[in-house]
């Protein structure tokens, strides 16, 4: 199915077209959401997302992908999460963590864990990616493993290209150096 007809289903409140959105996207918002804010509050924003698109599917006006401006509600709400746990002087992430509770499955392999994925297992991985800012750990979810375009990231998240293309590159680093902490060289 063409994005141009889900988006007039939705549009038009048909059932269909929101159980095909979810279908399609809900996993992956997840995953972008967990990347962003940890393991909690993922189930309640991608939930408050799908409920943001019901309520203003009429003002998308198709100028960006569908899966764009998804994906910008999705963040926006995380970063309305962020404040408010800062506000209430809450943990932004739980590093005490069961291993149970972790990513279960490895990312797709085109990312840029691909290189340390036969010497590093995916929890540890993990462990060290949970180390990034929220923002890193976005920027590398975004184009290393959903494999978006810089202009996608940066409408996302409301940034210049250039400063998206900066500010991954310096994830990338940081994501380096802490590999290299565990004596793991990419």
């Amino acid at each position: 199915m063409d994005e141009k007809k889900l988006v007039e289903g939705l549009k038009k409140k048909q059932l269909w077209a929101y159980e095909v959105l979810y279908d399609r996207y809900a996993q992956r918002l997840g995953s972008v959401i967990k990347s962003y804010l940890g393991v909690d509050d993922v189930d309640d924003v991608i939930q408050e997302t799908f409920i943001k698109v019901f309520k203003n599917i009429k003002k998308f006006k198709g100028k960006s992908k569908l899966s764009t401006w998804l994906y910008r509600i999705a963040v926006n709400i995380c970063k309305d999460t962020i404040a408010k746990r800062k506000r209430q002087n809450h943990l932004l992430v739980d590093f005490q963590e069961s291993e149970d509770q972790r990513i279960s499955e490895p990312p797709a392999p085109n990312d840029v864990f691909k290189e340390v994925m036969d010497e590093l297992s995916f929890e540890e991985l993990m462990d060290i990616v949970a180390k990034l800012s929220e923002e890193d750990r976005l920027l590398i979810k975004l184009r290393d493993i959903e494999g978006m375009s810089y202009d996608e990231i940066a409408e996302i998240l409301e940034k210049p290209v250039g400063t998206v293309k900066s500010r991954l590159h310096y994830a990338r680093k940081r994501l380096r150096e802490l590999l290299e902490e565990v004596e793991y060289d990419v």
